[in-house]
């Protein structure tokens, strides 16, 4: 897939493209609707596969705390069949008018035949341009735009705020039925103060990166890729109440029974399925290392003998 962090003139054929356009934070149900419009409409046509996005400083809050890393967005997006990628910083083109993204970004970068959108599409200089208005430039300019309903869970719309949501809350299930696959982190391993090695069960410590959605504080079934392989493994995203002082960043440990490797500096995925306790703060460390003990138990019989993959 042919990657471009900035404006430029894509190396689409000839013919055109079909273009996907939006955020795309977390490549949910709703954003995988889109992209596959855009992909089945470059089949048919002799187009080409690509799909417009854009960058935001962790900072912003624009669109909320990021889903997804980019390079597993970047892996969802290809895998779905897309081979033109353009992620622009916003302040990139934040000025163009709806006629110059258009013309200019559109047109003038991916050569676009078919553009392709979901129902709340917004685009252009403060937001000027919504679907009605990019009917019309696609009417005058003889593009073919394809307006995407928006995908439903329970009664509402997908959203990236709904996954949010539901993680904040520990409702894992809802959140992956929207993404569509399991909420996942990857983020690298990092030495911890070695207290799990020490009370019987080492853990991987992973930091969530500034601008990253968190979920709720507790303790999770989850599993992880290690080397190819999954293992079933229980997850503490938390400030460690019962081993930290009161103020303590949050982290998120994992521990995998039967694994006894080095990971440092590596960047295991850690899927979660659901949502076991919150986090609580332990008279003493025998009750914390039972809790730990029986989370990744639940762990084992929620995943069964056999591995999923």
């Amino acid at each position: 897939m042919e990657v471009a962090q900035q404006m430029r003139a894509m190396a689409v054929p000839l013919q055109g493209s079909a273009v996907a356009m939006g955020f795309f934070d977390g490549v949910h149900k709703g954003h995988q609707a889109v992209i596959q419009t855009a992909v089945e409409a470059a089949r048919r046509q002799g187009l080409a596969p690509a799909l417009f996005t854009f960058r935001l400083p962790p900072e912003s809050r624009i669109k909320g705390p990021r889903l997804l890393p980019t390079e597993e967005k970047h892996r969802r997006v290809a895998a779905m069949g897309v081979q033109h990628y353009m992620a622009p910083a916003f302040e990139e083109f934040r000025s163009l008018t709806p006629e110059q993204f258009v013309d200019d970004l559109l047109v003038g970068c991916f050569r676009a035949k078919v553009l392709c959108c979901g129902e709340n599409f917004t685009f252009g200089r403060n937001k000027a341009g919504n679907v009605e208005v990019l009917e019309q430039l696609c009417a005058q300019r003889g593009l073919t735009l394809q307006v995407v309903p928006m995908q439903m869970f329970e009664g509402r719309p997908v959203s990236s705020t709904r996954i949010r949501y539901a993680l904040l809350h520990g409702d894992v299930p809802a959140a992956n039925a929207m993404l569509g696959a399991p909420y996942q982190i990857d983020f690298p391993v990092q030495r911890g103060k070695g207290l799990g090695h020490t009370l019987g069960f080492p853990t991987l410590n992973q930091v969530y990166p500034a601008g990253f959605q968190t979920p709720e504080e507790g303790v999770y079934i989850t599993r992880t890729l290690v080397d190819g392989t999954w293992y079933p493994s229980a997850t503490g995203f938390g400030r460690r109440p019962t081993v930290s002082e009161e103020g303590a960043a949050a982290t998120c440990e994992t521990f995998i029974p039967g694994f006894d490797g080095q990971l440092y500096g590596q960047r295991p995925v850690v899927e979660f399925y659901a949502f076991l306790e919150p986090s609580r703060k332990f008279a003493h460390l025998d009750d914390l290392t039972a809790c730990v003990m029986n989370a990744a138990e639940k762990a084992r019989q929620y995943f069964g003998a056999a591995l999923l993959r």
